[in-house]
């Protein structure tokens, strides 16, 4: 029997060697270099699997039935493709439950409330990288990080660590102290001169509100920032659109495909979710 060919589109720092991995940046050698806005570089009907995870909301609605549609194309009749997104649905119950409780005096529910508005809001308005959400992660405690790890999980927990260690971990941090401010500011002109003049001139060319929507618009195309959100019906309802069947939300250790948690995907190897603010659905291209 032909070993099953699985694909992982956008894998980030979560991949299988027994998939085929595709990332714009990748951070592993075994994965695939390449901007899946410009197409999924493989053949049609090559593919048992396709599998995204938080990806399809970076994507500008008519970008996201387009890449849809091209899950579609590289899938064999019978295939399955899996979508991991953020639960738009779960967000706002969990919102208007921290509301109710805030408004009703509960001091952890407005910390929660105010977490919740991040989820809602941030990804969608920030104007640069991070925005809310990473100052309020860069705080030094967390007044409720409890329920702020109950919704983001490990890769949460992860990017915490990361926020607190950065000052520690910074090797050049204690050289720069010792040297001469004056020596500093040379050195850091010098190596950003090609941004500062580009800067300078659309400044010239444009204005300061002109240059500051440039760099604004540059940055909100840049892929960072969730262009739009889905739920249970929406989701359902764009990949029947784009030509699949049958859609059916799943649990995150749960699937049609066969061996799915052995992957670690959605899920650690003790079964905890790595993405518990998720949700997961299912649909296969027609025979």
């Amino acid at each position: 029997m032909a070993k099953l060919k699985y694909v992982n589109l956008g894998c980030g720092s979560r991949c299988h060697p027994d998939w085929i991995n595709i990332d714009i940046a990748p951070t592993r050698n075994e994965v695939i270099a390449h901007d899946l806005s410009r197409g999924i570089p493989l053949a049609d009907a090559s593919c048992d699997v396709v599998y995204h995870s938080h990806l399809l909301e970076h994507l500008r609605p008519p970008q996201a039935l387009q890449f849809m549609r091209d899950c579609l194309r590289v899938l064999r009749p019978g295939g399955v493709l899996r979508v991991a997104i953020p639960d738009l649905e779960q967000i706002c119950i969990q919102y208007l439950n921290q509301l109710q409780k805030a408004g009703n005096g509960d001091q952890d529910a407005a910390s929660d409330y105010d977490w919740m508005l991040l989820e809602m809001y941030d990804q969608t308005v920030r104007e640069q990288s991070g925005g809310l959400m990473l100052d309020y992660l860069s705080r030094s405690s967390l007044p409720n990080e409890t329920f702020i790890y109950e919704r983001i999980g490990e890769e949460g927990r992860e990017l915490v660590r990361a926020v607190r260690e950065k000052p520690a971990s910074d090797s050049n941090s204690s050289r720069a102290h010792r040297e001469p401010r004056s020596l500093r500011t040379s050195l850091r002109r010098l190596l950003n001169f090609p941004r500062i003049a580009r800067s300078r001139l659309l400044t010239r060319w444009l204005g300061p509100d002109g240059a500051r929507a440039l760099e604004i618009g540059r940055f909100r195309l840049a892929g960072e920032v969730h262009q739009w959100m889905y739920d249970r019906f929406s989701l359902a309802r764009l990949m029947l659109t784009a030509g699949f069947q049958n859609p059916v939300v799943q649990r995150a250790a749960e699937s049609q495909i066969p061996e799915w948690a052995s992957f670690n995907l959605d899920t650690l190897a003790d079964g905890t979710v790595v993405k518990p603010d998720s949700l997961f659905m299912e649909a296969q291209r027609p025979l």
